[in-house]
């Protein structure tokens, strides 16, 4: 039989996770496949700069882990570069002063984390290392075709049972489990969770590998910021961007197959159009979005789950080094600072940010002169915290934001297949939140659509992959 024509597609959302799958789209089904993004704010979604004294600067989505290979590949396709590495130390402060501090000297560094901690950090290091070599397996998978119909599929076939496991129990129950000593979980673990997803340890054990992974290798951004590689993606498959918000979806058919009928405002006023096709890539929580579904049998219903606030506070000012201990400006050696869970702590994490184009002869901020710091915390700080972290400061650009989901309130995972050819792509988020899992995630919805539009059911939610991919190499 010949194979059918590419569907007319619709991509929900031109953030990451909508651009990402445009190309793939476009990648599996071929040039000629008609893809309309409905996009309401601007592409790039969270990945977003903003300004301050004429500079650009990522307000969040700031760095990328160096095993991220769909991302690599998205800036040598598109002939993007990698940011140049500013240098800088970090610490952990307990609200008090600071209990573990980073050196220039690397075994230095090792020794005062084995003196403080033991062993745990290297029994981080295994655990941390055998869940990413797992994980890795997913691009021979995708090289090949495969594709999974669900979270759990997918997660069984990196890692077994256990994977789909760590998606239900906690990353300090996990970590006590392999012999890690509380005191590094409550010192170090919290602190590098509270600065990646604003939560404490009780989020699932994989969100927290993944977080953790991020912590410990070296990563990397683009020069002229991340979200260049939204809107160079969509340039690529020269997708019509339609800047409207879809408000919902209706099923419809013809001659026997189903057709979305998807609705949206734009300044125009009320529109709507049909799809053989239709991708979701922005969160279908009823905090986060008012869409609606209609003439579905059985309906598709609310998602639970809640998000977590988060705010980003970007200061031009000088830092109050007092504060943590350091009467002279001067002397203040770090440029990240993480905190642990204390109850006084108002702020999560801050870091002295870099701006999105850093030239040859770009030097850091000495710590007595006003830099430009990203404060992220769970409230707006208010007038008196911001003087507890600042001497004095020239401006403050505050981004309140539904940043991740809230880890504590997952009872199971979102469906990935919403209807025979309607896709959700942002529940991977509920698995981990980075910007490479979302490009996992648009990769395995594009050939998740590709398989099931030319019935090639081989590809989809396959057992002993391993095997299978060995004996087609």
């Amino acid at each position: 039989s010949r194979p059918r024509p590419s569907p007319p597609a619709a991509v929900v959302g031109a953030g990451l996770g909508g651009s990402a799958v445009a190309y793939f789209l476009q990648q599996h089904f071929g040039p000629q496949v008609q893809l309309d993004v409905y996009e309401a704010v601007g592409v790039g979604g969270r990945l977003a700069t903003l300004t301050v004294n004429k500079q650009q600067y990522e307000s969040r989505g700031a760095s990328i882990h160096a095993l991220s290979l769909h991302m690599q590949d998205f800036v040598k396709i598109l002939g993007l570069k990698h940011r140049r590495e500013v240098a800088g130390k970090s610490a952990i402060f307990n609200g008090e002063h600071f209990i573990l501090e980073e050196t220039d000297w690397y075994l230095l560094n090792l020794f005062r984390l084995w003196w403080h901690y033991g062993i745990s950090f290297l029994r981080l290091q295994m655990w941390v290392e055998e869940v990413m070599e797992k994980f890795m397996r997913i691009y021979k998978y995708q090289a090949h075709g495969y594709a999974f119909s669900s979270l759990e599929e997918l997660l069984r076939s990196l890692g077994g049972d256990a994977f789909v496991n760590m998606t239900q129990r906690s990353v300090a129950e996990s970590l006590l489990e392999v012999g890690i000593t509380q005191r590094f979980v409550d010192d170090v673990i919290a602190a590098v969770l509270r600065s990646s997803y604003g939560q404490s340890v009780l989020v699932p054990a994989f969100a927290g590998a993944m977080s953790l992974a991020g912590a410990q290798g070296s990563t990397w951004a683009v020069e002229g910021g991340n979200k260049l590689m939204c809107s160079g993606l969509l340039k690529l498959t020269k997708a019509n961007v339609i800047p409207a918000r879809v408000t919902g979806v209706s099923l419809h058919s013809s001659e026997g197959r189903p057709l979305y009928q998807v609705h949206y405002e734009s300044s125009e006023g009320q529109g709507s159009a049909f799809y053989d096709m239709v991708v979701v890539t922005t969160p279908l929580h009823p905090s986060r979005s008012n869409f609606t579904f209609k003439n579905f049998e059985p309906p598709i219903t609310d998602f639970p789950g809640a998000f977590q606030p988060s705010v980003t506070s970007v200061v031009h000012g000088y830092l109050n080094s007092s504060y943590f201990g350091f009467p002279d400006p001067k002397l203040f050696p770090f440029a990240s600072i993480l905190t642990t869970d204390t109850p006084d702590l108002f702020f999560n994490a801050m870091d002295n940010i870099c701006p999105v184009n850093i030239s040859v002869a770009f030097r850091r901020k000495q710590p007595q002169e006003a830099a430009v710091w990203r404060v992220l915390s769970q409230q707006p700080l208010d007038k008196q915290q911001l003087k507890t972290l600042f001497r004095s400061y020239y401006s403050v650009q505050v981004t309140e934001w539904q940043a991740y989901p809230r880890y504590d309130a997952a009872k199971s995972l979102p469906p990935i297949v919403l209807h025979e050819n309607l896709f959700y792509l942002s529940g991977v988020e509920w698995v981990a939140s980075s910007m490479e899992m979302i490009a996992v995630a648009a990769k395995n919805v594009a050939l998740l659509a590709y398989n099931r539009w030319h019935q090639d059911l081989e590809k989809i939610d396959q057992k002993d992959l391993m095997h299978k991919v060995k004996t087609e190499l």
